[in-house]
């Protein structure tokens, strides 16, 4: 990127936020990226591999000061002294969080008994919480205490040994595994959960999450010119979110990012199996992400149909100006 372009882009975002009396949207040590790093420090989802001891906050913290974001947040809660995947989303990505905080969970738990439990033993309790299950949410937690269904898709043992059992849970988000293995416990004379992992939100596995000194190196080795590691560990939105997609034609993007509903002669082209009232990402011809938007029209629909709605925005992070306005 020509070192000129970036100089008046950083000056004109300093002296923007000198006007609004808040810090510059750039990192606090400044360093020349190329445009295609830019615009992910600018949206994107890191995806954070949490250790224990700090809390869920604390992580997505030490992820905006280390990226150098104007805002940071993490979606769906890991107690402190929980590990595993927590996606931290940077700069506009926060306004995408919620979509990925209502993804299914997966959990790897040791669970300890105190009376010794056999193989069958073990499977018949897992069983009887497999399906709609009623929780309520610990005194620990920041949600309100009333009782709710979740679903628990499966239980799955890893190992078993009598007074300590190994297992996989595949749940609905809001699943509380530590009440879980309290219920087990009421049928088994007492269980205490020993360890926590989270090892998957949605379609995001463990196998590509990071701990925090992997991205610190990153940033210092982007520092140096060498952006490849740093690039593979910020995931796009239409990434992170795993939403079927929409393309729409060029002409259609900045009334869309000026929160104007999308017209069928609009659209470029969509993802089979659309349901109306899906959430849906919506892309440029380029493949830039625009935000996400609720289908009106089933993805049939939106092949034969000339006109009307086919998408209206939800939340949109593409800035304006980006593409000509055409009207």
């Amino acid at each position: 990127m020509p070192i000129i372009s970036y100089l008046l882009r950083f000056i004109e975002t300093y002296l923007s936020a000198e006007k609004k009396n808040c810090a510059a949207a750039y990192p606090q040590v400044l360093f020349m990226v190329s445009d295609e790093l830019n615009e992910l420090l600018r949206c994107s989802f890191v995806i954070v591999d949490k250790p224990r001891g700090p809390s869920s906050h604390e992580v997505a913290a030490w992820v905006r000061k280390l990226t150098g974001a104007q805002k940071s947040g993490h979606s769906g809660t890991l107690d402190p002294k929980v590990s595993g995947v927590l996606p931290v989303g940077i700069g506009k990505a926060t306004k995408l969080l919620p979509f990925l905080t209502t993804k299914d969970k997966k959990y790897v738990c040791l669970m300890s008994t105190k009376k010794p439990q056999t193989d069958e033993q073990y499977r018949a309790m897992f069983a009887r919480f497999t399906g709609t299950i009623t929780q309520t949410p610990p005194k620990e937690s920041a949600v309100a205490k009333k009782a709710r269904k979740r679903k628990v898709y499966y239980i799955k043992p890893i190992q078993m040994k009598p007074t300590q059992a190994l297992f996989e849970v595949h749940c609905e988000a809001g699943t509380y595994i530590r009440v879980l293995v309290s219920d087990f416990g009421r049928l088994c004379g007492g269980a205490e959960m020993l360890e926590l992992r989270r090892v998957a939100v949605g379609n995001i596995y463990e196998s590509s999450a990071h701990n925090l000194q992997q991205v610190s190196d990153a940033i210092w080795a982007a520092r140096r010119g060498e952006e490849s590691a740093l690039m593979r560990y910020l995931i796009p939105p239409q990434e992170a979110l795993s939403l079927r997609k929409v393309v729409l034609h060029d002409s259609a993007v900045e009334a869309v990012c000026a929160g104007a509903p999308l017209y069928a002669p609009g659209l470029a082209s969509c993802d089979a199996k659309i349901r109306r009232e899906d959430f849906v990402s919506l892309l440029t011809g380029k493949g830039e992400f625009i935000g996400v938007g609720v289908a009106r029209l089933t993805s049939e629909e939106m092949g034969a149909h000339k006109s009307g709605v086919a998408c209206t925005p939800e939340t949109i992070v593409m800035e304006r100006g980006k593409y000509q306005k055409n009207w």
